[in-house]
């Protein structure tokens, strides 16, 4: 499965499961498994770098194993074949998001004008609370 230009995903690392789904269908979800469980074994992959794994990771939540695998779970539409193609979507675009490098903060230095508009109203305020205390006579 081709993702981007420098990663595929080979065979052994997908693995998919077919279940019955839940919800409206009449008969056909008694008797059909249409819904589909996608398993990625991303901790195991040696097409991700360790950075890509790292954000994958993060990015995954709930749906990262305990082993380092994704677990992506499809039963949109009453059709296996259109639940599998979506499920396999999503692993695609959930590992796009993990392989762009995040751009980095740079640091800014902060303004004279709201320095001194923050001291202003610290000091303000100090006023008020001094203000507040015992009247002595």
């Amino acid at each position: 499965m081709r993702i981007t230009d420098n990663i595929t995903l080979a065979d052994w690392e997908l693995s998919e499961q077919f279940t019955r789904s839940s919800g409206p269908g009449g008969q056909n979800v008694n008797k059909v498994s249409t819904a589909v469980e996608l398993r990625f074994e991303a901790e195991r992959s040696v097409n991700l770098s360790a950075p890509v794994k790292r954000r994958l990771k993060q990015l995954a939540g709930r749906r990262w194993t305990l082993d380092g695998a994704i677990v992506i779970f499809v039963q949109e539409t009453r059709s296996q074949a259109r639940n599998r193609e979506i499920a396999r979507e999503r692993l695609a675009a959930l590992i796009r998001k993990a392989a762009e490098t995040p751009k980095r903060r740079v640091t800014t230095k902060l303004p004279y004008g709201s320095k001194m508009r923050r001291l202003k109203v610290k000091k303000v305020r100090g006023e008020v609370k001094k203000l507040r205390g015992k009247i002595e006579e």
